[in-house]
């Protein structure tokens, strides 16, 4: 099933620009959709590395901490102001 899509003489002159050899708007359009996957697993691959790596930041910050705390001799007082 064809169907027909309207669209300004500036969208249309963009979509020419990037048209390589003899391809079709369709084919463009697919071309575009393709990039803009790739570019958002690419993103979200980024993501997921720097929230590890913040993680295991966190985590060595919490140990040095968790150390700390064991040498140092103190009680939570509930009166103190």
């Amino acid at each position: 099933m064809v169907t027909s899509i309207q669209i300004n003489e500036s969208a249309k002159k963009q979509l020419d620009e990037l048209k390589v050899a003899k391809e079709t708007y369709e084919q463009v359009i697919i071309n575009l959709i393709s990039i803009s996957e790739k570019y958002s697993k690419e993103q979200e691959e980024l993501l997921a590395e720097g929230y590890r790596e913040m993680a295991k930041e966190s985590l060595k910050i919490n140990k040095e901490w968790e150390a700390i705390d064991s040498e140092m001799d103190w009680e939570w007082d509930e009166n103190a102001n």
